[in-house]
């Protein structure tokens, strides 16, 4: 959203800040503001634990494991891939996340009844309406965490609709403690940056040190599947990249194939996005004309790559890029969840899949 808000209102960059999102946000009328980037971080302290967990217990889990932060990913594994369901993630998104923190740890904290919170979440991404109803584990919190999702556009006509003068906001901070993010959550919205946000992590709870190059350029753009292989201290990891339901299918039916011949898997861990170029191109986008349309119909690689690279380049400049040193996440973990992976973690941050549908495979 923050990569591409301000091309639905014609604004300048210099004023299609996030702090002056929060503030229009503000201006409509909602009482807090929180930052997705916060439960992106929180997302990456689970599934690091989650890799780090089948890699120290082999025996117990098989290859590879998939992430889970796109819901139209999640409804073709569940409709259509239900061999694949073992090695799915059970992270739930950032989105599900920070909707269960407020209404738990949030609501505690600031001594709100939860029945009086109601969690509106900004997303690019239409399936995230879906995902907010998907199953009984997005009530985690005892009440529906996230009670309305809308889009990027969507949000775009209720300023327009509230005549807000950008001229005059100022810059507003997302509220505390649900709002303090790291760079390593920026990226999360483009193709790769989940994996490398996971990946810088998964390292330190591997090793105990701190990656020395956070940048993976071999995952880096828009080509449809990227792969490459990771040295964590000896331990070789491969790794891919896959965005695009047709180059998702061909990852898939890759990984059926070597275990259909009785070969090792070619990836260990792998990045799924249904759209081009990830959740900057997601369906609640804003859009461009595109040649020979009579209205704004579709987005451009030159536009995702515009997105990306504004991502990208918030988390090169970040003060932390590393979502393991997010302190309101330690402080959070330290106050209420007790360590990644724990009993009450997995009861609030993670979720199952059931088959339905079809069956392809």
């Amino acid at each position: 959203v923050r990569a591409a808000w301000g091309e639905a209102l014609d604004l300048p960059a210099y004023m299609a800040t996030e702090g002056r999102m929060a503030a229009a946000l503000k201006k409509i009328g909602f009482d807090y503001v929180f930052d997705t980037n916060f439960s992106a971080d929180l997302t990456i302290m689970e599934e690091g634990n989650e890799f780090l967990e089948r890699m120290t217990h082999a025996d117990q889990y098989s290859w590879p494991m998939f992430t889970s932060c796109c819901p139209a990913w999640v409804d073709l594994l569940e409709k259509y891939h239900h061999d694949m369901i073992p090695h799915f993630s059970t992270c739930k998104s950032p989105q599900s996340m920070v909707g269960a923190m407020a209404k738990t740890y949030y609501a505690e904290k600031m001594g709100i009844d939860p029945a009086k919170i109601r969690v509106v979440s900004v997303m690019p991404c239409t399936a995230k309406k879906w995902e907010i109803v998907r199953s009984e584990d997005m009530r985690s919190s005892g009440f529906q965490d996230v009670d309305v999702s809308i889009t990027t556009r969507e949000l775009a006509r209720m300023i327009k609709q509230a005549g807000i003068d950008f001229r005059k906001l100022h810059d507003e901070e997302a509220d505390s403690p649900l709002g303090e993010y790291s760079g390593a959550a920026t990226i999360f919205g483009a193709t790769g940056g989940v994996m490398t946000a996971a990946l810088r992590t998964a390292y330190f709870y591997i090793t105990g040190e701190e990656l020395g190059n956070l940048d993976f350029k071999e995952i880096d753009g828009l080509e449809g599947i990227k792969a490459c292989e990771v040295d964590i201290k000896g331990t070789k990891v491969r790794i891919a990249v896959a965005h695009g339901i047709g180059n998702v299918e061909q990852v898939l039916d890759k990984v059926r194939a070597a275990r259909e011949n009785g070969e090792e898997v070619p990836y260990h861990f792998i990045e799924v996005m249904a759209c081009r170029g990830g959740c900057i191109a997601g369906g609640g986008q804003p859009r461009v004309m595109m040649p020979d349309q009579p209205k704004p119909r579709g987005i451009t690689d030159d536009i995702r790559k515009k997105r990306a690279r504004g991502l990208f380049d918030e988390d090169l400049n970040a003060k932390n890029r590393l979502s393991h040193h997010n302190e309101s996440i330690k402080t959070l973990y330290a106050e209420y969840l007790g360590k990644a992976g724990s009993e009450k973690a997995h009861e609030l941050l993670h979720t199952h899949y059931v088959p339905r549908g079809l069956y392809k495979k």
